[in-house]
């Protein structure tokens, strides 16, 4: 099949379109390396590097009561980095519908992944600049990166359910984040060399950070030439104009269009409240282990790195328990694993990196399964012609909507000065969204997106 008609085939004779298996195992392997490009971003930067580094640079330039004062709003330094991750997601709140709504219409994924992607990545590498009092950079740099990393999500998740058979689903979802998480961990290994090395290398502390945090930018926009090439543009459904400007008018019909799959939003809302959990543990983490455990960056970049390799494991091995008891009952266990998890982090001793280890441990295990079989069982519910609509109501969910726990966690820190009464704070979000959860009959909700059942779901 040529180039050509490989763009304009039309997606609707099957949910993978119309090529044979190797055509489909072909895009499928494209799309698993935009995990591979972007993790690097969520593993190295946001959990990692910047949240300690861009408090430190915070607490440099804060006055004599530790406030820093951002357009003349008072703002404890400590509490920057989670009101920065706040705002980059209210941002792609305005940009990711608009975006999904336009791709859906158009047709053009590819290009609006590629400008994402490398908006991202070009905001990532900028974080070099970060040092001295820049903390207004630094905030800046984060708020356009985590708002792009977003906005490309909607476009990569919106492809799974036209590259994978139903059946296919939450094993191609599983091997995405077994990539994502392979790649996380042999950056960091990377990163841990150099930043334990720094003295030999003739580097600084603060320059080994803004080098990793640099170099995550570099690694994202390398490897996202891969699925560039590999995945496919479809046609657009019938009287999608792809005009841009339509975008909000296309979010309104795709919200009213979504109230007449109420078991489809159910689920979202239940997703809303865990994974806005999941993400304020994965971004606040380094800065809870550094400021409350008093735990050094070499211990909290090998805890990330046990949690990298964990998670391959992890998001492989609950794909295979989905497979026997469905993905809904075991994304329950894995919630309440979490549960347990923040629990024991607030009664975790200070200067104990050994019990630190061991939690990381336990989210490793949980953390890729957990979304992984999440975005699978979404897929399932997404009416045909609309995927990229609705995982942007689903990236809203997975980071878009994730305002709330980070300021929450921000607030309570805030308020209170105690990084422990803000960890214990999140266990409602898993609290809830279990109750919400149980409460979707997800095969009901499959058959009336009109979409096939799978034997285990």
């Amino acid at each position: 099949m040529s180039a050509e008609t490989a763009d304009t085939a039309d997606p609707t004779h099957s949910p993978a379109g119309p090529d044979g298996p190797e055509d489909r195992r072909r895009e499928q392997r494209g799309w698993y390396f935009y995990d591979f490009a972007c993790s690097v971003y969520s593993t190295s930067v946001l959990t990692v590097f910047l949240g300690p580094y861009l408090t430190s640079v915070a607490k440099a330039a804060a006055d004599a009561d530790g406030f820093v004062h951002p357009l003349g709003i008072p703002v404890r330094a400590g509490s920057l980095f989670a009101y920065a991750v706040s705002v980059s997601v209210i941002v792609a709140v305005i940009v990711m519908p608009v975006v999904g709504a336009a791709a859906d219409r158009s047709g053009r994924k590819k290009p609006l992944l590629a400008a994402a992607a490398y908006t991202g990545a070009t905001a990532t590498a900028g974080m070099f600049f970060l040092d001295g009092h820049r903390y207004l950079l630094g905030a800046f740099l984060l708020i356009v990166a985590n708002a792009a990393i977003s906005v490309s999500m909607v476009l990569y998740n919106s492809y799974l359910p036209q590259i994978s058979e139903p059946d296919e689903r939450d094993a191609v979802s599983s091997r995405g984040w077994a990539f994502g998480y392979t790649s996380g961990a042999l950056v960091l290994v990377l990163n841990l060399i150099l930043y334990t090395g720094h003295d030999s290398f003739g580097l600084s502390e603060s320059d080994a950070v803004r080098i990793c945090l640099a170099s995550a930018g570099v690694w994202w926009g390398a490897f996202t030439v891969i699925p560039l090439r590999r995945l496919r543009d479809r046609k657009a459904a019938p009287g999608g104009d792809g005009a841009v400007g339509s975008g909000w008018r296309q979010l309104r019909a795709t919200l009213r269009d979504m109230r007449r799959h109420p078991l489809t939003l159910s689920f979202l809302l239940a997703y809303l409240v865990y994974n806005d959990g999941v993400q304020t543990v994965i971004s606040q983490a380094s800065v809870y282990g550094s400021e409350e455990l008093g735990l050094d960056q070499t211990t909290l970049i090998t805890a990330v790195l046990l949690v990298q390799v964990l998670a391959v494991a992890g998001a492989l091995g609950m794909g295979r328990l989905a497979r026997v008891y469905g993905a809904k009952r075991t994304i329950l266990v894995s919630l309440v694993v979490w549960t347990l998890i923040l629990i024991a982090g607030y009664f975790l001793p200070a200067d104990a990196p050994a019990f630190f280890y061991a939690l990381a441990a336990a989210i490793g295990l949980v953390l890729g399964g957990s979304q992984a079989l999440s975005r699978s069982l979404f897929s399932h519910l997404v009416p045909r012609g609309k995927e990229a609509e609705y995982f942007s109501a689903y990236e809203m969910s997975d980071r878009g909507l994730s305002w709330l726990g980070p300021l929450v966690f921000g607030l309570a820190y805030q308020l209170t000065g105690s990084y422990r009464d803000a960890i214990i704070s999140l266990v409602i979000f898993f609290v809830v969204g279990s109750v919400l959860l149980a409460r979707v009959p997800v095969r009901q909700a499959v058959a009336a997106a009109g979409n096939p059942v799978p034997e285990r779901i």
